[in-house]
């Protein structure tokens, strides 16, 4: 990865892809988008924008991100659901930082016309 490409894997600069949505220039336009560019804001520090896109029947008051943490990569495993013809899907990934990786299940549920976090169950 560059330092000017997109941190959620796929082609094409940051601010092209993911930091469009980080800066409020639309709404993801599906569950997966919304999950690759929630990636982004971890790996960006970018907490408002986490909090803003959790649906807010599950959203913490506040959320604290590690600073010393260096995620490295993300492989999207399994999507069901989850586009512009649903209203709810599911994005099952693995999130890679320095010394381990996790994988979850995320649920998402469209809310007022946007892709929302509702929550996610971790994996082995």
């Amino acid at each position: 990865m560059t330092t000017r490409s997109c941190p959620c894997g796929l082609p094409g600069s940051y601010e092209g892809c993911c930091g469009r949505f980080h800066a409020g220039a639309g709404a993801a336009p599906t569950a997966e988008a919304l999950m690759r560019s929630r990636y982004s804001a971890f790996v960006k520090g970018d907490a408002g924008y986490l909090l803003r896109t959790w649906h807010p029947r599950t959203r913490p008051e506040r959320l604290d991100l590690d600073p010393g943490t260096r995620w490295r990569g993300l492989e999207v495993l399994e999507r069901t659901a989850g586009s512009a013809f649903h209203t709810t899907g599911t994005v099952t990934f693995r999130a890679s930082y320095r010394g381990g990786s996790l994988q979850e299940r995320s649920r998402f549920e469209r809310l007022g016309g946007a892709w929302v976090y509702v929550d996610g169950d971790l994996l082995d």
